[in-house]
């Protein structure tokens, strides 16, 4: 896979209201999370995780934008679920920006390994965020992306589809605290 264009995919990037993510940038950090398909559960999980931490995103004065492999009807039914409503989205069905930004196809281990069934049980079942329809491709893996001024300034490209970024401090150390 030939290495990730960021610039090329972040100056096409659109949320679901029209605004460009570059533009977005200049203006406020921007957290850029890829998600996995909405029938997950680390899917689901990173939704609540990204739910319960929005205040210190927004705090941080970051803006959270959700790429999803499904179309923004289906996303705002997931959004609302977690209490995101309102989230800037983009929606990626082809992946074309996963690829830009260098987010690979999982392999049998990363999607199927000993770790993601421990942590899928953990965040299926214990947790509850269940297990649904494969809504997008199954086998693209998720990242995160701290965008500013047109840059990315952080990143979390996951190795396994189970684990679990620290959303906030990827943001945090690239922003100041508004109070």
């Amino acid at each position: 896979m030939p290495s990730p264009n960021y610039a090329d995919a972040l100056h096409q990037m659109r949320t679901h209201d029209g605004r460009l993510i570059e533009a977005i940038s200049k203006k406020r950090p921007v957290l850029l999370v890829f998600l996995r398909h909405f029938g997950c559960t680390f899917c689901r999980e990173a939704l609540s995780d990204l739910s319960r931490r929005k205040h210190e995103i927004d705090k941080l004065g970051g803006e959270l934008v959700l790429v999803h492999m499904s179309t923004p009807e289906i996303a705002e039914k997931y959004f609302a679920k977690y209490d995101l409503r309102g989230v800037a989205h983009v929606a990626d069905p082809p992946c074309r920006f996963y690829q830009g930004f260098g987010l690979t196809k999982g392999t049998a281990r990363q999607l199927f390994g000993l770790h993601s069934w421990i942590r899928g049980f953990q965040a299926g079942v214990i947790d509850g965020h269940g297990i649904g329809k494969e809504l997008g491709d199954g086998f693209q893996m998720p990242g995160v992306f701290v965008i500013l001024n047109g840059m990315v300034r952080n990143q979390f490209v996951h190795k396994l589809a189970g684990e679990r970024p620290e959303y906030v401090d990827l943001l945090a150390s690239c922003c100041e605290v508004k109070t």
